[in-house]
């Protein structure tokens, strides 16, 4: 009689986390594993290369749109969608996964992000229960408090497959000792206060002693990993690149948010990229990337902006193909995935908030091409946002400024 074992016992226990074809000796795997990317790009896209003319399946791609032509039916281009009551120029790039209204207001407090639902609702299946990438972070806790983002993929890839030595690891399981030390500490010097202080503070206090449970659960979930084996993969680390380079820095985050997702190290990532006066390094680009946003319609710094633009559409195409590469049981490691690209604003020249670029890929969705919504009354991005949770699993019904779901 064979006996039968999941494909993830099988690969666990020979030390690898890399996915495999399903091997008939070792029986069919369960449902596939599905995951989650959403990626910010601050500064946005010129509008006119962004946004097909056409609607419906058969529209013609726009021109940011044409090197993805091979990938059409994996993917819906909305136009006509932003966040009800989300301003503020720049400071709209806080609330881009949580839609919390008036970001740049002077009493503003953010919501939990996107990311962070879906984290709380699988994030305990893998070492990370979830990847906060980037220039700035997009991820927010359940108090609406940022999480720190990595902006290195070089130290990204390090933490998720270079093992360490052991007195590193020492040092490591040290530090936790003492983060359990101080959260206790602290939790003793509040305890008190309950009883003391008003309504207010009273609520104020239980949002922090929900903050500390939760950095206690952190805690000891990556006590419980660290024994354990990290993959093994064959890419080599990248080397470290500043986010100046914008497009070789994109490429470098998407190659190590694959691995992590090919790995199961995470199912959940939120990545921004950069939104600075740097020269990025490329062929005709001699302005600073936030300079050339503030285009004012002047030709030139259209045509630089273009440059930059049309480097970042090409590696997220790569990061689309690469997930579509990877076969897994019953498809691509693309199927298994929804990858939401998009934008806090929809003219950075003149810091509008509305009529967003949003790019949808991957996961079982039937795409429709390219979605359009009235310029003029746009359609909730959080709508999306609530077909996003509910295909994770997340039994929610709305999600931020939601009215309803996009698909089906």
């Amino acid at each position: 009689m064979i006996r039968t074992l999941s494909r993830r016992a099988f690969l666990r226990g020979v030390g690898v986390s890399l996915s495999l074809p399903v091997l008939e000796s070792f029986g069919a795997s369960s449902s596939p594993i599905r995951r989650t990317v959403a990626i910010n790009i601050p500064l946005g896209f010129h509008g006119p290369n962004f946004f097909p003319k056409d609607v419906g399946s058969d529209y013609k791609l726009s021109p940011y749109l044409e090197p993805a032509a091979h990938l059409r039916s994996k993917f819906t281009v909305f136009s006509g969608m932003s966040h009800p009551g989300v301003d503020g120029g720049h400071s709209a790039e806080k609330s881009f996964l949580t839609a919390a209204p008036h970001p740049a207001s002077r009493g503003f407090k953010n919501t939990v992000s996107l990311d962070q639902v879906i984290a709380k609702k699988v994030g305990d299946q893998t070492r990370f229960a979830a990847l906060t990438l980037g220039d700035k972070s997009l991820s927010y806790s359940q108090n609406g408090v940022p999480i720190p983002t990595e902006n290195s993929p070089a130290r990204s890839f390090a933490n998720l497959f270079l093992a360490g030595t052991e007195k590193e690891l020492s040092r490591q399981r040290q530090h936790l000792q003492d983060g359990h030390s101080i959260l206790d500490s602290v939790l003793s010097d509040t305890r008190d206060l309950g009883r003391k202080v008003s309504v207010r503070d009273k609520e104020k206090l239980d949002e922090f002693y929900t903050a500390v449970r939760e950095a206690e659960k952190r805690l000891v979930k990556t006590e419980d990993w660290l024994g354990r084996p990290k993959p093994i993969v064959e890419e080599a680390q990248p080397k470290d690149v500043i986010s100046g380079d914008i497009v070789t820095w994109l490429r470098a985050h998407f190659t190590v948010m694959k691995l992590a997702l090919q790995t199961d190290s995470t199912r959940v990532i939120a990545f921004s990229s950069a939104n600075h006066s740097l020269v990025p390094p490329l062929p005709g680009v001699t302005m600073g990337y936030h300079g050339l946003s503030h285009h004012g319609k002047n030709p030139d710094m259209i045509r630089q902006l273009e440059v930059i633009d049309r480097g970042t559409m090409d590696a997220w195409v790569e990061f689309v193909e690469g997930l579509d590469s990877i076969q897994e049981s019953e498809g691509s490691l693309l199927d298994h995935t929804q990858v939401l690209m998009g934008s806090n604003l929809g003219n950075a020249s003149a810091h509008f908030t509305d009529n967003l670029p949003v790019l949808f890929a991957g996961g079982d969705y039937r795409h429709q091409g390219h979605r359009a919504f009235d310029r003029n009354d746009n359609e909730p991005l959080c709508n999306l946002f609530v077909n996003m949770l509910q295909w994770m699993g997340v039994e929610q019904e709305s999600f931020g400024s939601s009215t309803k779901t996009i698909f089906g």
